[in-house]
């Protein structure tokens, strides 16, 4: 009697081995897709939504000589959205940052964890060896024993 074992690995181990993380640098964006991402790169920082709060300002004394009304309107439709559009993208592009970082961190964990299933693999398969050698030990001692 042998213990026998045939491992079969996981399509998915070999795909893994082929490519790195996903991050959105890595994602594809044709002509409209690169002229959104250079307009999102220049209204997504702080500068531009200083830039904005500026244009905002210049209007200001016009909005509160216009009476309550036109003062909410300039607060809602031109300051909050000018400047808010601006500090939001902002933090959007450090989550995406951030997002980037996790995946990096995912795809080095699952490496790691293929790693170490080798190893218990390869433990496993000398264990087996090793139990063989004894089967096979006994088998003699019993066939010599009768």
């Amino acid at each position: 009697m042998q213990v026998t074992f045939q491992r079969r690995q996981h399509p998915r181990v070999a795909e893994h081995a082929k490519q790195s993380p996903p991050t959105t640098a890595d994602e594809h964006a044709g002509i409209n897709g690169k002229i959104a991402l250079t307009l999102t790169g220049v209204v997504g920082t702080m500068w531009c939504a200083y830039a904005f709060a500026l244009l905002a300002l210049l209007v200001l004394p016009q909005a509160i000589n216009g009476g309550l009304l036109t003062l909410v309107q300039w607060i809602s439709q031109t300051f909050i959205q000018l400047v808010m559009l601006s500090v939001i993208m902002v933090g959007q592009n450090i989550l995406g940052r951030a997002s980037d970082k996790r995946a990096v961190m995912t795809y080095a964990d699952a490496e790691a964890t293929f790693h170490e299933a080798e190893q218990i693999q390869a433990h496993l398969q000398q264990q087996d060896l090793a139990i063989n050698a004894l089967l096979e030990k006994i088998e003699k001692l019993e066939t010599s024993a009768r």
